[in-house]
């Protein structure tokens, strides 16, 4: 066992309800920047951020636990320490926090070539010096990626925030425990029995309600699109677009954010096309292929672009440079 295996190992010890380890991601890391890449909105309800520890509702054997990660080591050297309230302290669950962690928050990707690249480019390397630390965050199941894909179609993402929120508060099982009542985002299981009326209630339009029951039904039972993982963007982005509702936008949108594939900008993004056209300072709006012309000379991080250019416009230029915390503690 490595040292850095071996210090893993002997942070971890059960937590009074739970579990307690350490992860150690990949550096450069902030979590701060992460979670508001995974988050977008202050008001999604469902991954929580208090300015020091994300916290997120996962299902463990069938279970709702709280999911508790905070950064106590700073960025070139980056430890995490994770809690997780209401679960056993098996081996088991720690690799299933692990896993998911490793998704929601990106820590074993390395973006070592992506600096390089940007070390020398006049536009993209101010951005990447700012936002160092940011790994790609993706959603926790390619179903949550397709839900969250519906919801934000054709609004604002306010208020695609706010039908998650809905969606999560009517169908997700509770967790109460220290900080209140939160809730995890729904799976298939508890949205398949829905009818498109029940969703409309919460603000989704029938045709979204029923994209969202359709795909449900589809992954209900432990069945998922995991298989897409294996298909290359086109025949993926084809199977994708063959269920209802999704369209070359959420396609794309799910390659990047439910498979991680980081050369993958989603070129009907219009608050994307507008952020890239704000950046680079010009004058007349973008189209799609407008869109892969100007990115086609930081391939293969064209999505790695996107989201940096998410926390350019989340984050006001006048506040310059976020500072990461200041203080980190020990476990």
């Amino acid at each position: 066992m490595d040292d850095r295996a071996a210090r893993t190992a002997a942070a971890v010890r059960a937590a009074p309800d739970g579990l307690r380890f350490q992860v150690e991601p990949a550096p450069p890391f902030r979590l701060d920047l992460t979670v508001q890449a995974l988050r977008r909105r202050p008001s999604n309800a469902v991954d929580r951020w208090d300015g020091e520890t994300w916290r997120r509702i996962l299902l463990l054997d069938g279970r709702p636990c709280s999911v508790e990660v905070a950064q106590i080591a700073p960025p070139e050297r980056p430890v995490l320490r994770v809690t997780v309230r209401g679960s056993s302290s098996s081996e088991g669950a720690e690799l299933t926090v692990r896993a998911a962690l490793a998704r929601l928050l990106g820590v074993e990707r390395r973006l070592d070539a992506f600096y390089r690249m940007a070390a020398g480019d006049p536009d993209l390397g101010p951005l990447a010096r700012r936002f160092r630390g940011l790994k790609p965050p993706r959603f926790a199941t390619l179903f949550e990626a397709l839900v969250n894909a519906f919801a934000c179609q054709q609004v604002t993402l306010d208020v695609g925030i706010q039908l998650l929120n809905r969606l999560a508060e009517s169908c997700g099982p509770a967790w109460d425990g220290p900080g209140g009542r939160a809730r995890p985002f729904p799976a298939p299981d508890d949205l398949a029995g829905r009818t498109p009326d029940e969703l409309r209630a919460l603000g989704f339009s029938r045709r979204k309600g029923q994209a969202i029951i359709e795909l449900a039904r589809r992954c209900a039972g432990g069945g998922d699109l995991d298989d897409l993982a294996a298909l290359d963007d086109a025949a993926a982005v084809a199977r994708l677009r063959s269920l209802r509702g999704v369209g070359r936008w959420s396609a794309e949108y799910v390659l990047l954010r439910g498979l991680g594939r980081l050369h993958v900008f989603p070129g009907d993004d219009v608050g994307a096309r507008n952020n890239l056209q704000r950046w680079l300072g010009l004058l007349e709006p973008l189209d799609y292929d407008g869109v892969r012309r100007l990115l086609a000379r930081w391939q293969p991080f064209q999505g790695l672009v996107y989201l940096h250019l998410l926390l350019w416009r989340l984050q006001p230029e006048r506040e310059g440079a976020p500072s990461p915390p200041g203080t980190y503690g020990i476990l």
